[in-house]
């Protein structure tokens, strides 16, 4: 098995630029939650949802753009305006305006590409969801409590379908309800 050395630290193994999370399957280790999730519905494609990462290599081609497309536009404004928004008045971070308008204005650029091609397909990849539209789901959920973010997604009649259908799976509900457990 590969042992990294934590480029932070030196000390962790497993995880070469110090991320979370990882993930140690028999003699492979994984540290990007994409690839975790891909490796995963690879490994059990017969259990639970078997079109999770498509049944074909054309399924699988549009499953892996839309995941690429996530990962590169859509990530990075809302990862930056989950931390402004959530955690950093937890924190007793002070917000940075600037960045929450610029990030804010980004994300609707985005939301523009999705609606368009929700106007074509029920979910991103095509007419099954799939990894494309889970991966959206963490950051998604934590900006809804944010009026102006879900009125971003809400104003755009195919986004706001596609968030109300991913959203609103059981197996997102329980999600959901386990990080409100302490």
């Amino acid at each position: 098995m590969t042992k990294w050395r934590c480029a932070n630290c030196g000390d962790c193994l497993y995880q070469p630029f110090g991320q979370v999370p990882a993930f140690e399957d028999d003699d492979i280790s994984l540290f990007e939650s994409r690839a975790i999730c891909r490796y995963i519905s690879e490994k059990h494609a017969n259990q639970g949802n078997i079109k999770l990462y498509g049944t074909n290599p054309l399924e699988k081609a549009s499953i892996d753009q839309w995941l690429e497309a996530e990962s590169q536009s859509f990530n990075p404004p809302t990862s930056a305006l989950v931390f402004q928004l959530a955690f950093a008045p937890r924190m007793k971070i002070k917000q940075d305006e600037a960045l929450i308008k610029q990030s804010k204005a980004k994300l609707a650029k985005v939301l523009d590409v999705y609606e368009n091609r929700l106007g074509d397909s029920r979910y991103l990849a095509g007419d099954d969801f799939s990894l494309a539209d889970l991966s959206h789901l963490p950051n998604s959920q934590y900006l809804m409590d944010d009026s102006e973010i879900e009125e971003l997604f809400m104003s755009r009649g195919n986004v706001g379908r596609w968030w109300g259908e991913i959203s609103s799976r059981e197996s997102w509900k329980t999600v959901v309800e386990m990080q409100r457990t302490p």
